[in-house]
């Protein structure tokens, strides 16, 4: 199933179904108002949705508008960010001389929910000088976690699959991490691709906990990378079960994978600006990529099998400031 919502009504806006092919839509109307309802009351509507999934394959549904589309959670709960690819981590602190983090466990912050941009929207931002970056990366949305839940037992909490654009404003982050504090202005809200996925929609390419998919991205026209999911160093599984160690995960909770990279990054590219800055002070002494600037463009998605399960993240980055 593909699931997404409509900007309609209230701010967590209507639940919809739709077709494998992103032309169709049916509205969940009777079912479930909203994702976040859906999300709490899977077990009672996960039947009906997958009926409503059926009359859409079977041609039923009207034509959908994508730019009538929120993020299918346009705010949630609690957003939990991990750095599951270690080839990021190692660029940085090679280029950057940055110690190596010594743990034996999962990296993950906790960021901003209460709202997440759509794929389509401007983002505005204050300041060409904070360094604007995107950060392609695959995340998975869970039901109801309880506190304690192992990693064998964590993927069966997975319901829906999603594409994020983790926005970063990297002359920002250093200070921020100075205070032992974490990061607040640094990380702005976080852009969605329009479609949510179950895992089952995307057969093989979802594996051992991870997204076994490339991730395009373009800016401003031009190739930047198509790194791969499949070298998560840990799995969503691990992820998950890192988060809800001491504590239980509310339904509609979404964790992040961190920025997709890959150790062959001179042939497949990166999925954010830092990185390639990093590649290029490491062969060169210093970056020669700039970060965006306003009217600049980002476009992100994953394409599997002639199409995209996830939709497209396609943004431009505006001024925010008040005239």
């Amino acid at each position: 199933m593909r699931l997404a919502t409509r900007a309609k009504g209230p701010p967590d806006g209507q639940l919809i179904l739709v077709s494998a092919d992103g032309s169709r839509a049916l509205p969940a109307t009777g079912i479930a108002a909203t994702l976040q309802y859906a999300l709490e009351e899977w077990d009672g509507v996960e039947a009906d949705l997958r009926r409503l999934d059926a009359r859409l394959a079977a041609g039923e549904g009207e034509v959908l508008n994508a730019t009538d589309l929120l993020a299918p959670l346009p705010r949630a709960w609690q957003w939990l960010d991990g750095s599951a690819f270690p080839t990021h981590g190692e660029l940085m602190q090679q280029a950057f001389g940055l110690p190596a983090i010594e743990t034996d466990r999962p990296l993950m912050y906790q960021g901003m929910s209460h709202r997440f941009l759509s794929g389509h929207e401007d983002v505005p931002l204050p300041d060409e000088a904070d360094g604007i970056d995107f950060e392609g990366e695959f995340g998975v949305i869970t039901d109801f976690v309880p506190m304690g839940t192992c990693a064998a037992d964590a993927l069966k909490h997975v319901r829906l699959v999603i594409l994020i654009n983790d926005w970063s404003l990297r002359a920002i982050a250093p200070v921020e991490m100075k205070t032992g504090f974490g990061w607040v202005q640094a990380k702005p809200a976080c852009s969605v691709a329009p479609f949510a996925v179950t895992p089952d929609a995307l057969g093989d390419a979802w594996a051992d906990g991870r997204i076994h998919l490339p991730l395009a991205v373009t800016l401003n026209g031009a190739w930047f990378g198509h790194p791969h999911g499949r070298e998560m160093e840990v799995g969503f599984h691990d992820l998950i079960a890192h988060a809800a160690r001491t504590r239980d995960l509310v339904a509609g909770t979404i964790i992040g994978s961190g920025t997709i990279s890959n150790a062959d990054h001179a042939t497949v590219g990166s999925a954010c600006i830092s990185e390639r800055r990093a590649i290029e002070t490491i062969a060169q002494g210093k970056p020669a990529t700039a970060f965006m600037r306003f009217g600049d463009r980002v476009r992100i998605h994953a394409p599997a099998n002639g199409g995209s399960p996830f939709g497209v993240i396609d943004q431009r980055v505006v001024s925010g400031r008040s005239a």
